[in-house]
């Protein structure tokens, strides 16, 4: 039977997790506050706080400089398309392993995960030259298959997750009712598995979103995304330490935003299956 928590043992657990979430998050705090300094109070030792004079010119001149939208939209074309295509691909797959196993099922996962293992700079010179060959560099068709493929080993292992905890026996009533194949899986299996489904798209697309090393050696200008947005604040001179907060938090102010109105949807996506 398990322990009732005292008032006391409830009262450190909520400070300790308030204390990790503020240490979480003051690194994105202290980027916001930034972006709102001069240069000369960027860099002022020691740090300034709050106490500052409050100005939105570094906004002004990234939004001269650069065109924002252009970035922003290479971004959620990226992040989606690259989802979508995981997903579409991940289902069956993920079904197949869930329901009809082989005796090989558990090392092709293993395998599959062990991918994500190899390091990028590793792949970067093969897959830069087919990517010449194929006339995909610089190019968002390119970034979305390479960061559909790098975090398919994810996807496939979060809905093979989900999929277990469904029982077989409603597929297998589905299958003696007459329902085909592709009814099984869209009809009957997708549906149950929608928390699961939700949250697996939602954390790919932080992923894709989040992606910097092969967006930034795989684009130029044409297909750049907001990761290569805030890199183009780095200069020979120095880093522009408040422009570069600027271009950040425009940069995270969307997956941010997607991510507090989905953090119900994402919490019940991952604990999906844990409690019977």
């Amino acid at each position: 039977m398990a322990r009732a928590v005292t008032p006391k043992r409830k009262a450190i657990n909520t400070a300790l997790a308030w204390a990790v979430g503020l240490l979480i998050f003051f690194p994105i705090l202290w980027t916001i506050l930034t972006s709102f300094k001069t240069e000369a109070q960027a860099i002022n030792d020691p740090p300034i706080f709050l106490f500052f004079d409050w100005t939105l010119e570094n906004y002004a001149v990234v939004q001269e400089r650069s065109n924002y939208m252009r970035f922003l939209w290479n971004s959620v074309i990226i992040a989606v398309g690259s989802t979508i295509i995981g997903i579409i691909i991940a289902v069956p797959a993920a079904w197949s392993m869930a329901f009809v196993p082989s005796r090989r099922t558990k090392d092709i996962l293993l395998w599959m995960l062990s991918t994500k293992m190899l390091p990028a700079v590793g792949v970067l010179y093969p897959i830069y030259l087919l990517f010449i060959e194929l006339g995909l560099l610089d190019s968002r068709a390119g970034l979305v298959i390479v960061l559909m493929l790098i975090n398919l080993p994810i996807i496939v292992w979060m809905l093979y997750t989900y999929f277990k905890e469904i029982p077989g026996e409603i597929l297998e009533a589905a299958r003696m009712d007459g329902a085909s194949l592709k009814e099984e899986i869209l009809y009957v299996l997708t549906p149950m598995a929608i928390p699961g489904i939700a949250s697996t798209v939602l954390l790919n697309i932080i992923l894709a979103w989040n992606e910097a090393f092969w967006t930034l050696n795989l684009t130029a200008a044409q297909a750049a995304p907001l990761t290569a947005f805030i890199a183009s604040y780095s200069s020979p001179e120095g880093l522009f330490y408040a422009k570069l907060s600027a271009a950040s938090t425009m940069a995270i102010a969307p997956i941010l935003i997607l991510g507090w109105f989905s953090q119900k949807q994402l919490v019940r996506g991952l604990t999906f299956g844990a409690v019977k």
